[in-house]
């Protein structure tokens, strides 16, 4: 069928160009040792879970209910991570997660005695922004609700936890991050040394056109040699990225000192 013959509005997704995308992110897991995940608030499209589970190592969720589509239909390493999660969820999410992040001392410390056989893990804030013009989207702007900054850091987390987790970036190249993870080890790096796992979470635009794969390498790797950690990787956009249209109609066409298109979307 011919995209022009598809009844609309509609969204159609390229499973050619979703290969292409998985392809470089297999490819750079296979290189590095790196574990990437989607992030299913990015693309949920769970009928092609079967498809990219060929390729990356699970799913990572915002809460129960992603947690559940990807424990569901993909059924690989499913990580989630909340601001807050209520006493009624933990139980069920320990059952179909393998990796729990909390966002602050106070949760963990609340449900950490109900997550047993769970690696359980903490956002942390670097307090590090290289984003321009997206203040509200900063996990790293003054006043953020996410993450433990270096200072809120109590170390009797480093016998309940295996890991840290930070998802700073947003649609940016390894450039960035290889600024965040300057800040992360100079503010937390003595921790990981104790520590299992490394979330450097998401915002990586690993398959746009021109990113410097070269340098997340580099950062991955270095990171691994310096501190014996498993890194993990979220991205979420990349994964789909270009991979997607919206199909529309023009129904009519308004002249008021502008042409105007009205569309069925």
């Amino acid at each position: 069928m011919k995209i022009s013959e598809l009844p609309t509005p509609c969204y159609v997704i390229d499973e050619k160009k979703l290969k292409e995308n998985l392809e470089i992110l297999g490819a750079l897991q296979e290189d590095t040792g790196c574990r990437i995940l989607l992030a299913q608030k990015a693309f949920s499209g769970f009928a092609l879970y079967p498809l990219i589970g060929k390729y990356l190592a699970g799913t990572t969720a915002s809460g129960l209910f992603e947690a559940r589509l990807g424990h569901e239909e993909m059924g690989k390493e499913n990580h989630v991570f909340s601001p807050a999660y209520r006493r009624q969820e933990i139980g069920e999410l320990t059952k179909i997660c393998d990796h729990i992040v909390f966002n602050s001392v106070s949760q963990l410390e609340k449900y950490k005695d109900l997550c047993s056989g769970v690696s359980l893990g903490l956002r942390i804030n670097p307090e590090c922004s290289t984003q321009e013009g997206h203040a509200i989207y900063d996990p790293c702007a003054p006043g953020s609700r996410l993450g433990v900054t270096a200072s809120q850091f109590d170390e009797r987390c480093l016998s309940w936890i295996d890991g840290l987790h930070f998802h700073t970036l947003c649609e940016q190249d390894a450039d960035a991050l290889k600024v965040t993870l300057d800040v992360v080890e100079e503010r937390f790096g003595r921790y990981l040394h104790q520590l299992s796992w490394l979330n450097m979470g998401g915002g990586h635009h690993i398959t746009r056109p021109g990113y410097d794969i070269e340098l997340l390498k580099s950062c991955i790797r270095h990171v691994q040699d310096t501190y014996g950690v498993q890194v993990y990787l979220e991205p979420g956009e990349a994964v789909a990225l270009d991979a997607g249209y919206l199909v529309t109609e023009v129904l009519d066409i308004v002249e008021n000192r502008i042409r105007t298109l009205v569309l069925d979307t």
